[in-house]
């Protein structure tokens, strides 16, 4: 990955090429802690850090150059520039503040260049390693899900089922989640992103789990909709339906299409059959060290999918005042198509 670094900073005649995002810094370096600045040349790649994770970063970067500020960050990176005789530097402009920004050029005789999405394109593609780490991550939050479905009884509020998964995944290994569990019960269940509270689950409600766990530093997703009861017509119309559509998207998903074809196939099967409105968000996004990365599968997504890409794959319909249905998986991408990482099953699941 460095190599492909130092061919940027030569096609855009830079020096260095620097980041502080926490998420990048890591990606590149191994490193965990919460303070650093990547400086990445055509020769060195060193990373500045302070006094409290100076044995850290030298644990976990064992390939980089690790340097204590002192006294400051900027006061070392003004040393690096006057000893490396540094004109230029390449900086994420999406990540750096104004502020920051400004100081920089104060402090500092060089030509700051905003760039965009170099590291970003390179973490697209997952390494084995990457793959094997959100593989545990999708595998611990199927295990989770699958202990707690016998459980899951009318009378329970979504905020003690979300509390019940954030806790099951963490007993079976998870660092942590991913991001905070969406539980949509009945009504609620037509808000994409329900935030759990105290309604009870009533029978003839939908209920829309969409939760994930991060192993390793690396995140997984999953959404499932269960069913509170029999299902009456409406139920298995709403629900097949969904699960048509995620099936023939996951089909689709194969190196050389776009995400926004692979998003189309989806979005023509649910408004196909009068519910286009009823879906509008993306089919699925790219899954890392962050829960929402490229490539996206939506009407906008213009990457092309290659083998190692992670994404899920998640259409939704959600009828305001009645409730909602999401299927998502989790999948890489292949040489030939894409192997599903999430192991639960997705026939309807009917608690009685």
């Amino acid at each position: 990955m460095l190599e492909q670094i130092r061919q940027k900073l030569q096609e855009n005649n830079c020096d260095v090429f620097i980041t502080n995002n926490r998420v990048n810094r890591r990606y590149l370096t191994k490193f965990t802690g919460s303070a650093g600045l990547v400086w990445i040349s055509a020769t060195d790649n060193i990373l500045i850090t302070d006094f409290r994770y100076t044995e850290q970063a030298q644990q976990q970067s064992p390939d980089w150059q690790i340097i204590q500020q002192e006294p400051t960050l900027i006061e070392t990176m003004q040393r690096l520039v006057d000893q490396h005789q540094v004109k230029r530097i390449a900086y994420e402009s999406d990540h750096v503040t104004v502020d920051q920004l400004t100081q920089w050029q104060e402090k500092l005789p060089v030509e700051f260049v905003p760039t965009k999405n170099w590291v970003l394109q390179l973490r697209m593609i997952k390494t084995e390693d990457e793959i094997a780490k959100i593989a545990k991550a999708a595998s611990i939050a199927d295990q989770a899900l699958a202990e707690l479905l016998p459980r899951i009884k009318p009378g329970m509020k979504e905020k003690e089922l979300a509390f019940e998964l954030e806790f099951t995944m963490r007993r079976l290994g998870a660092e942590g989640v991913s991001f905070d569990p969406i539980v949509g019960s009945g009504p609620q269940g037509a808000l994409p992103h329900a935030v759990p509270g105290d309604r009870e689950f009533q029978y003839g409600d939908f209920i829309v789990l969409d939760f994930g766990c991060v192993y390793e530093g690396y995140c997984s997703d999953m959404t499932r909709t269960l069913l509170m009861g029999q299902p009456t017509e409406k139920h298995l119309e709403i629900y097949n339906l969904v699960l048509e559509a995620q099936l023939k998207a996951l089909a689709a998903v194969k190196p050389g299409v776009t995400g926004k074809q692979v998003d189309q196939i989806a979005r023509d099967i649910i408004a196909g059959a009068g519910y286009g409105e009823c879906f509008g968000h993306g089919l699925g996004h790219g899954v890392g060290l962050e829960i929402h990365e490229d490539p996206r599968l939506s009407q906008f997504g213009e990457d092309i999918l290659v083998p190692g890409m992670i994404v899920t794959v998640e259409p939704g319909v959600y009828l305001p005042g009645w409730g909602g249905v999401r299927i998502e998986d989790l999948v890489v991408v292949t040489e030939n198509g894409c192997r599903i990482l999430t192991a639960t099953p997705k026939d309807l699941y009917i608690i009685e």
